[in-house]
């Protein structure tokens, strides 16, 4: 067996592999870099050069590969290899005729726990988010953010202390629409410096989040093992990590108890089951981040079934959350996307290979939609993390 095309594919905001091979079996598999999807579409054409006529099953060598090619990382290369190595095991699976999950491991699990996301622009439409999730069945919301969704073109400015003071009353409104029946992940995209996010997880750690997330920007481990050693809530970050020697470091610094590797980003099933594998060895729980399609959920389900350290999955809703456009219906995407079962789970597939597989028609129904290059400013004219 032997591979024939390597394809990007652009269908609505997302960047999928599609691996074809002379046997006729494909793989399908997405990148997680949404922010550069044209230059990774570029490096998929590229490291097609390689492997058109490899053997696909050969999937640790052909990572290997591709990564230590150049030496060259960053989220463009490493959405690239991810994309295609979801596609080669999806191929593997199809070969042997089993999901991805049973060659490796097999499962620990039958479903996995899953969190809805809730967006809004203001507290009250947060709170009826929360509160709708409730209703459905779902034991946990994330994408929840005490600042809230405001817009991006709108200037930002807050003193410090009505900034940290909204921020806990808003964090005690979510807790009294969550009750004690929902677990609240709290979502901060990174906007804190340390000395903010230290007073914010203190003053919010009477309601009991099940962990705080990207409290600061990810370019400083340091900083994270700051917050962490400071607050008794367990911070939860990784998302924008690309390799599992950012979250060696990240671990070994005592920076998180909660990991978020992107299967997207982070080197596909290959490189997240590895880093699953090694907060396992620190006991710090896995949380697969999947902002993304039923494919990445589909990818994402692989590590959930295997990894015994597996705590939640994220399962987007049918919101993009930045703009009022719907995210494609997920089974005219895809055959085979998980569904939520009412109780807070979704059941985990034993479809061959990774279980879900693209419409002939998504293409074309869903044209590609590029982001727009948009960040907020503060009312000074200066940059703002948001």
């Amino acid at each position: 067996m032997r591979i024939e095309t390597v394809t990007p594919i652009f269908i609505d905001r997302y960047l999928f592999v599609e691996v074809t091979t002379d046997t006729g079996l494909k793989g399908l598999g997405e990148s997680g870099a949404w922010g550069f999807q044209e230059a990774t579409a570029a490096a998929i054409s590229r490291f097609a050069e390689y492997l058109i006529g490899q053997d696909p099953l050969r999937i640790e060598h052909h990572w290997q590969y591709m990564y230590r090619w150049t030496h060259f990382r960053g989220s463009v290369v490493m959405g690239a290899i991810s994309a295609i190595d979801i596609a080669l095991w999806d191929i593997a699976g199809k070969h042997f005729d089993a999901p991805v999950h049973a060659l490796i491991g097999g499962k620990v699990r039958e479903r996995a726990r899953v969190y809805s996301h809730v967006f809004g622009e203001t507290t009250d439409e947060l709170c009826e988010g929360v509160a709708d999730a409730r209703r459905q069945g779902f034991t946990a919301v994330g994408h929840l953010t005490p600042f809230l969704d405001s817009p991006r073109e709108e200037p930002y400015f807050e003193t410090h202390v009505k900034k940290i003071e909204n921020a806990i009353a808003a964090v005690g409104r979510y807790r009294e629409a969550a009750g004690s029946d929902v677990d609240l992940c709290i979502e901060i995209h990174r906007r804190l410096a340390p000395y903010e996010a230290v007073q914010l997880g203190l003053g919010i750690e009477q309601f009991t989040p099940l962990f705080l997330e990207d409290p600061v920007l990810p370019d400083n481990i340091d900083e994270m093992a700051y917050v962490a050693g400071k607050i008794n809530i367990p911070i939860a970050t990784g998302e924008r990590f690309t390799s599992l020697w950012d979250f060696q470091m990240l671990l070994a610094r005592g920076g998180a108890q909660m990991v978020r590797p992107d299967v997207c980003l982070v080197g596909g099933i290959t490189g997240a089951r590895k880093v699953a594998a090694l907060a396992e060895a620190s006991h710090v729980g896995v949380i697969p981040h999947n902002p993304l399609s039923p494919v990445s959920t589909a990818a994402c389900l692989q590590i959930a079934a295997t990894a015994p350290n597996f705590l939640l999955q994220e399962f987007p809703s049918e919101e993009w959350g930045d703009t009022d456009r719907k995210r494609p219906e997920p089974d005219k995407l895809v055959s085979g996307a998980a569904t939520h079962d009412g109780e807070g789970f979704i059941n985990i597939s034993d479809e061959a290979g990774i279980g879900v597989a693209l419409r002939p028609d998504a293409a074309a129904r869903y044209p590609y939609s590029k982001r727009e290059i948009l960040t907020r400013l503060h009312v000074d004219g200066s940059v703002v993390d948001q």
